[in-house]
């Protein structure tokens, strides 16, 4: 197999099986409890949680664990929102994840104000019309690092100075599942308030992730009980998880130069290939303030879910978009937000690269796909 699909998830890292491997029966304890087998796991929980904030320039404290990203997105912008201030409303991009997005319309449908800012072909949104959509009810902003089906980056220190200077009361919150293995990513350096981030999308486990929350943000937890985390986030710790997440976003964050050289290369030399050998295609990717690890492609005349069976038929593993969509038929809110039709997005596919691509897997790849679209077509 292929695998051109570590936007959806990555492969885990070896280092990170064994670092997860003696919570599978040696130190199985709750970390919540007070006797020694208890006090063994909250030790691992705790010191995962201080690798994890000096990854991201944060305290120990500021670290949610959660269950991923889609919880980590619900707990921000929900806890903003539901905080018991005056400020109720959320603005977003109409290019965000559907957990943020689904959030919203869950708001909105509860008697929320939202707004949905829209951005250029590039997937771009311009800081200073941001801001302007700010005002006194505005509990929070949230906007992506990275996009998860085209790639585009965000400058999100340009748009966190924005809406900060148009009300420092507004939060700004920024899903950066995408980011990891690929940006420096402290949120300091972002200027941000919350942050999302997922385990699996960097080598790590899934069900694994964290809600960065700056010291003193108000925050309505979603999730009701123990009063874990601080009472941002109650459940029994997956300390296993939280222990295979920490190792391996020290292995991206370590192998980050070399990641972002040789895989842009990688994607460089694909999109090369696949323009050189399929007429008329079309990338969706912008040229620039783009991710090096996403490649987006529109294959006029060809349907993807057709040509992704096919893809699959032949060993090689892409997607149509986002991992969450229904399917490959499902039209991507992203590309229609950048400008294409519905016919053109369900043309596209993503392509998206990882720690495990191979030089002989892009060229493999390439010169498969460009026989099957020389069939179909």
């Amino acid at each position: 197999m292929i695998y051109l699909d570590h936007a959806a998830t990555t492969p885990m890292r070896p280092e990170v099986w064994d670092a997860m491997a003696p919570f599978v029966s040696d130190v199985f304890g709750n970390s919540s409890g007070i006797h020694d087998v208890s006090r063994r796991a909250k030790n691992f929980l705790e010191e995962a949680r201080e690798r994890i904030a000096e990854l991201v320039g944060s305290g120990p404290m500021e670290i949610v664990f959660t269950s991923g990203g889609t919880e980590s997105d619900n707990l921000a912008i929900k806890g903003a929102a539901l905080n018991g201030t005056d400020r109720t409303s959320v603005v977003t991009l109409t290019t965000e994840h559907e957990a943020v997005l689904e959030t919203i319309d869950f708001l909105s449908r509860s008697g929320h104000d939202t707004s949905l800012i829209p951005v250029d072909r590039h997937g771009a949104v311009d800081p200073d019309h941001l801001a302007a959509a700010v005002d006194a009810r505005t509990a929070v902003v949230s906007v992506m690092l990275v996009n998860n089906e085209t790639g585009a980056v965000h400058d999100l220190k340009t748009i966190s100075n924005a809406v900060h200077d148009a009300d420092p009361g507004v939060l700004v919150h920024t899903d950066a599942v995408q980011a990891m293995t690929s940006l420096p990513v402290d949120v300091d350096g972002l200027g941000v308030d919350l942050m999302t981030v997922s385990g699996h999308k960097f080598g790590g486990p899934k069900g694994a992730g964290f809600l960065y929350v700056r010291d003193g943000t108000p925050l309505e937890p979603v999730l009701h009980g123990g009063g874990q985390e601080l009472g941002r986030r109650s459940g029994t710790h997956d300390v296993a998880g939280a222990v295979g997440m920490a190792t391996a976003l020290e292995l991206a964050v370590a192998d980050r130069e070399r990641f972002v050289h040789e895989v842009s290369q990688l994607r460089d030399d694909l999109e090369k290939r696949l323009t050189a050998g399929i007429e008329d295609l079309v990338v969706n990717t912008p040229e620039t303030a783009r991710s090096p690890h996403h490649l987006n492609v529109r294959i006029p005349g060809v349907r993807n879910e057709i040509l992704l069976m096919r893809l699959d038929q032949k060993g090689v593993a892409a997607s149509a978009g986002s991992a969450c969509q229904s399917g490959a038929a499902t039209v991507s809110h992203v590309l229609e937000a950048i400008g294409l039709s519905a016919n053109e997005a369900r043309e596209s596919l993503r392509l998206s690269l990882g720690w495990t691509t191979t030089a002989v897997e892009i060229e493999d790849a390439a010169s498969i796909l460009i026989r099957l679209v020389e069939d179909l077509r």
